[in-house]
């Protein structure tokens, strides 16, 4: 796995630490990780972007950023009113290979969910896993309401001869309710892929030495940890 496509069903709901905790788990295994952020929107020049906050996070990652708009809006919208040219698919799929020419992993981050406009034409992150035939990791919320979003997104991968990598939970809270817990067993199947992780609500927040020392107890082995989904369910009585 050389790139590997981090999106969400939705938007807020842990994309930008999941990236950094998969680059962090990788780099702790001896591998050279870069962030590809298609289409930042809603800062202003010089203001740090998520691709920023995840190598801050992760340690020595190649943060890269495609585009940015200043209003806080799908990015081909963004792009519209700022009267800048938008980021095209295939732009994304060209920088994409040519990181991974020089990183065993890119991960390319998208912005807000699966199908957000990158542009005019319609493209959308999915196109550009498409063009890059790479694997997409689905970052969902824990509680009431993620198994409609999860499956919609997943399904939508599928149409498009893509499979999902698995689910991460994007913000475990310290107190889960009854949905979030039952989530913990119906989430896979709901998405047709193994859950391959969650992260404790508010850890974006850790000192970046804490939240490296972590990131193998929140991700599955597929993800270089070794956080078990099964151990996981049976410690909250999911069911």
């Amino acid at each position: 796995m050389t790139v590997l496509i981090v999106t969400g069903t939705g938007t807020e709901i842990g994309k930008t630490v999941v990236t950094a905790a998969v680059a962090a788990a990788a780099l702790a295994r001896g591998r050279t990780v870069a962030v590809l952020k298609p289409a930042q929107t809603g800062l202003g020049p010089g203001e740090p972007g998520d691709a920023a906050e995840a190598a801050r996070l992760a340690g020595q990652v190649t943060a890269v950023e495609l585009a940015r708009f200043p209003e806080p809006l799908a990015p081909a919208t963004a792009a519209r009113r700022a009267g800048l040219t938008p980021v095209t698919p295939g732009e994304v799929a060209e920088a994409a290979e040519k990181l991974a020419t020089e990183h065993d992993l890119v991960l390319v981050e998208g912005a807000g969910g699966l199908l957000v406009r990158f542009d005019g034409a319609g493209g959308t992150l999915a196109d550009a896993a498409r063009l890059l035939r790479a694997p997409v990791l689905v970052v969902a919320p824990a509680g009431l309401g993620t198994l409609n979003a999860t499956a919609l997104t997943c399904e939508a991968l599928r149409a498009r001869e893509l499979d999902p990598l698995g689910v991460v939970v994007g913000s475990w809270p310290a107190a889960p309710d009854l949905a979030a817990r039952c989530n913990l067993v119906d989430l896979p199947e709901a998405a047709g892929a193994p859950l391959l992780g969650a992260l404790p609500q508010g850890i974006g927040a850790l000192a970046p030495e804490r939240f490296r020392a972590g990131v193998a107890d929140w991700l599955a082995p597929e993800l270089d940890g070794h956080w078990d989904a099964a151990g996981f369910g049976a410690e909250f009585d999911a069911g």
